[in-house]
């Protein structure tokens, strides 16, 4: 290993890497933040509702009974492919404004 390569300043620590760290530790907080936190859109006046967590996972898909009764098959998959759309980006909003200030505390 070349002399001096790799050691923090003089009295031990590297500030860099310790600051890396915490921010790995607050990225890894937020990640469990949106795995428990939970968006849900709606599509056909509430009919379809989508719930899905901050980390894009689709929690569940609720589809009011007296709607199947009188929906087609193609207007039923238009408004469920809509609802699951809009749950995504819902999510996805959650999820920048949750890790998007964590972005700015990286030290390059």
């Amino acid at each position: 290993m070349a002399k001096g390569f790799n050691r923090g300043p003089a009295g031990g620590g590297n500030p860099m890497m310790a600051q890396l760290q915490k921010l790995q530790a607050q990225m890894a907080a937020a990640q469990d933040e949106l795995a428990q936190a939970s968006v849900t859109a709606t599509a056909g006046g509430g009919a379809i509702s989508v719930t899905m967590t901050g980390d894009q996972k689709c929690k569940e898909v609720n589809i009011a009974a007296d709607f199947l009764k009188e929906a087609d098959p193609e207007m039923l998959n238009d408004l469920v492919l809509t609802a699951v759309n809009l749950a995504l980006d819902k999510s996805r909003e959650l999820q920048e404004k949750t890790m998007g200030p964590l972005a700015g505390g990286l030290p390059f």
